[in-house]
């Protein structure tokens, strides 16, 4: 009965297969296949549609390079091609995971999508492993004694090639969940029964895998030290948590009105740092936290109902100060977009469902906030198209919303410095009527309304190499075909290298280059995928009425100049995903799918292509060569001077066909440049002079409020005007020889690390003439002050003389009082000075 059900649901359509996340604190390592959910669908409103606000000039088609595959090379990929077809399993949901390091390992766990009761009575999961990087699986379901896995939380991978399976056991009459866990990459599978109901996956301390932390059902967190055996809770009311540096751990938390806590900016943000054993609460009224690199960020609700504003600690919590930015409304949102020990990048979105907001960057303490790009496109869903490209040191790439409506892309050198427009790639030329000609790179954008199927590539092996779908124009456009585009130095040059959309993955350290390319043959159209080892695509069939379609493998050696494309199957089938071993060191790739039975039901498919036989020479000192980074930035002697340094590295020629290895390390030269004014960010209070490009003292604020408070008391800043930027390594040069300045900034009572009052004013005192004003006032306040105080000893003496006489006279008098002591209630002075200090108490 249950066959014939999911044979039906087949048929009808309601199979729907995804290729997506991965572990999100231990790299790309997990591609998984699930159903769309509906709150994946939902966003704040509807974004707006890059197929409507953007019609450029329609570019001219380029020639894709395309080398013919000899009959040797054919053979040998042939004797190197594997292809597993998983019999028997028509599970709708299918997780690919790659554990360790150099293993070999992958798990693919696959699952049935249907009713709970299905699970209860004739439901299970099957679990496959392969040791030679999926030339081969094996089914090893009866080392978890073929339990039914939750589907959504998959499987988890921790250091040291640990594993986590959560069983997926209804709650009704069971006190606990159960898990699985393995520390040798899945060879062997211990059961584990929990007290408590997991929430969400279980999450692995970054270094040690014996320290696990998990969220129950009922909003409880719970500590494991010795990998699952054993469990203790730590704190109940928890919504979040995050690890920190170290042991610390952090968590907001509400111990009443639990639901509505986080909505209302009712929560405690705590930590404890020493797993457990006692808390500190690093602030109230907390609105949402995060960690990333070295910052501790929360956003705070000071009073009901106002704008939220945003704290940052870069000392785990034990100080904090507010950020310079702009408060955000219940409409509005903070989002952390990256970071690192040194800076962040931060977006404020605008008011209203403009589809945009400002990008900042901050300096290295994450207080100050500097504007770095106005319009920065956000959607609907939250979503940005923001992309770190890792390849090479301070490029990001990202697109934002014009005034016209069009969607455009921009690129920056130097860490969110300065923006600017990409170049038109080298073989591409537009029409004559395009006036503003430039290559525009989808992002989420464009992914999640169905343009492209992945998003932007690099890897820090792969020195300078980013391949992505653009379009050639005026600005992004839906209404012509996205094509692939490499570049080489990391954004400055690009070429048109693959027509039409495709998968692509980096292998062997950036020497190989593979692609499959996207088609909708048949049924098949593209519904989702999220950002994955090679970036998989989800596919959604409708039934099985055409022929599946025959895939070409496309591979490059040349960094995407020229490309070579191999049929890896006899029999085709319908495309799922494609996914490598993280890191780009391996030689092999699989291509997953599936295609249909004779008895309509279909066949999980994993073929895999091992190119190391195919090149099979190691590469010597002469197939690299030096290349000097961002040498197209200046000329002259700073050419290529990034962050105050140059960097010159050892990479692979493009003509060079061998093997880089697992063993390939990049090799980099530094030296410092000298230092210049763009090294250097104007300092709070002060802004870069449009025509001397000199940081000068802005105007007085006047009734203006304190924007910053960085101690949490009054702070005295000593600062010449210039700060050097995050991670700039310049030496020499430039050196800002200004007199410091001093800017106060009079706060609450020290050491409560609390914003200044609405009333607290910055007052700055640098003129002679001012400097006297201070010098006179502080006189005369200084001389009111000792009048104070010698008016108040000589009423204290004459109260203390008074008392002595009627003390004296009542001892004269030797009268006894018998019964219960009488307690006098202490003096009116006494008693109002109490109230006072409870009042400043309260207040603080």
């Amino acid at each position: 009965m249950l066959r014939t059900m999911w044979r039906v649901a087949l048929l009808g359509g309601l199979c729907l297969l995804s290729v997506g996340t991965g572990s999100r604190s231990h790299g790309k390592r997990t591609a998984t296949v699930p159903a769309t959910r509906q709150d994946e669908r939902q966003g704040r409103a509807r974004a707006p549609d890059a197929r409507a606000a953007s019609r450029p000039a329609r570019a001219l088609p380029f020639a894709s390079c395309r080398d013919p595959l000899s009959s040797a090379e054919h053979d040998v990929l042939d004797d190197n091609t594997h292809e597993t077809g998983f019999n028997g399993d028509d599970g709708s949901h299918v997780v690919l995971t790659w554990v360790g390091d150099g293993t070999g390992v992958i798990l693919v766990l696959s699952t049935i999508n249907g009713p709970l009761d299905a699970y209860l009575h004739a439901g299970s999961s099957r679990l496959y492993r392969s040791t030679d990087y999926g030339k081969s699986f094996h089914d090893i379901s009866q080392r978890i004694n073929h339990t039914f896995i939750n589907e959504e939380f998959g499987v988890s991978v921790g250091p040291r090639s640990s594993v986590i399976l959560t069983a997926d056991v209804p709650v009704l009459d069971n006190p606990g969940g159960t898990i699985f866990t393995s520390s040798d990459a899945g060879a062997t599978f211990r059961s584990v029964r929990l007290r408590f109901h997991l929430a969400q996956p279980i999450t692995y301390h970054y270094s040690n895998p014996d320290y696990l932390v998990a969220l129950s059902i009922d909003s409880s967190l719970w500590l494991s030290l010795d990998f699952g055996g054993t469990w203790s809770k730590v704190h109940d009311g928890v919504h979040r948590f995050s690890w920190g540096a170290g042991v610390n751990l952090f968590f907001s938390c509400s111990l009443v009105d639990a639901v509505d806590a986080e909505e209302r900016g009712d929560l405690l943000l705590k930590r404890t740092r020493d797993l457990g054993r006692s808390f500190t609460t690093v602030h109230e009224d907390v609105y949402s936290f995060g960690y990333i690199g070295t910052f501790l960020f929360f956003s705070v609700m000071e009073d009901p109902g106002a704008p939220r504003v945003m704290y940052f600690s870069s000392d785990q919590g034990d100080s904090f100060s507010r950020a310079l930015l702009p408060s955000a409304s219940t409409e509005q949102f903070y989002s952390i977009l990256d970071g690192d020990e040194d800076m962040l990048f931060l977006h404020v979105d605008n008011p209203g469902d403009t589809f945009f907001g400002t990008m900042y960057t901050s300096d290295d303490r994450g207080i100050l906030f500097f504007k770095s790009l106005e319009r920065h496109l956000f959607d609907g869903h939250r979503r940005s198209d923001f992309k770190n490209i890792t390849s090479l040191r301070g490029v990001y790439l990202t697109n934002k919303l014009d005034n016209d409506g069009r969607i455009r892309s921009v690129i920056t050198f130097n860490r969110g410095g300065t923006w600017q427009q990409l170049n038109k790639p080298e073989n591409v030329d537009c029409e004559e009527k395009s006036k503003n000609c430039k290559l525009h790179i989808h992002g989420e954008h464009s992914r999640k309304n169905r343009i492209v199927p992945m998003l932007a590539l690099s890897e820090p092996t792969a020195v300078g190499l980013v391949i992505a779908h653009g379009t050639v124009g005026d600005s992004l456009s839906a209404s012509q075909h996205p094509d692939v585009f490499v570049s080489s130095d990391g954004g400055y040059s690009w070429r048109g290298t693959l027509r039409g959309p495709h998968h692509y993955c980096i292998l062997d350290s950036g020497g190989l280059l593979v692609a499959v390319e996207a088609r909708h043959d048949g049924q098949v159209k593209t519904i989702k995928y999220r950002t994955d080892v090679c970036h998989p695509e989800a596919t959604n069939y409708h039934g099985f009425q055409r022929s599946p379609p025959f895939l070409l493998l496309r591979f490059s050696t040349d960094e995407g100049q020229c490309w070579k494309s191999y049929n890896f199957t006899e029999q085709p089938f319908y495309f799922a995903g494609l996914a490598s071993e993280p890191g780009t060191r391996a030689m092999s790739v699989s291509v997953w799918g599936f295609r249909p039975e004779a008895d309509g039901q279909p066949m999980w498919v994993a073929v895999t292509v091992d190119f190391q036989s195919l090149i099979t020479r190691a590469c010597n000192d002469q197939d690299y060569e030096e290349w000097l980074a961002h040498s197209a930035q200046e000329e002259g002697e700073r050419q290529g001077c990034l962050l105050g340094v140059k960097e010159t590295y050892r990479r692979l020629k493009k003509q060079s066909v061998c093997r880089n290895g697992r063993n390939f390390m990049v090799s980099k030269k530094q030296s410092p440049c000298l230092c210049t004014r763009d090294d250097y960010l104007c300092d709070y209070g002060f802004y870069r002079h449009v025509n001397t490009s000199e940081c000068v003292r802005q105007p007085r604020p006047g009734n203006k409020s304190s924007d910053l408070c960085l101690t949490g008391e009054e702070d005295e800043l000593l600062t010449s005007g210039y700060r050097k930027v995050p991670s700039d390594k310049c030496e020499g040069g430039f050196d800002p020889q200004r007199a410091a300045q001093t800017l106060i900034r009079p706060c609450v009572t020290p050491g409560t690390g609390s914003a200044a009052s609405p009333s607290s004013q910055v007052t700055h005192f640098d003129t002679p003439g001012e400097r006297l004003v201070l010098i006179l006032v502080c006189t005369g306040a200084g001389v009111i002050v000792l009048v104070a105080i010698a008016s108040a000893v000589f009423a204290v003496r004459r109260v203390v003389y008074r008392n002595r006489v009627r003390t004296t006279t009542a001892a004269s008098r030797r009268t006894l009082k018998v019964g219960p002591a009488a307690t006098a209630p202490p003096p009116a002075s006494q008693t109002q000075t109490t109230i006072l200090l409870h009042n400043v108490t309260h207040d603080i």
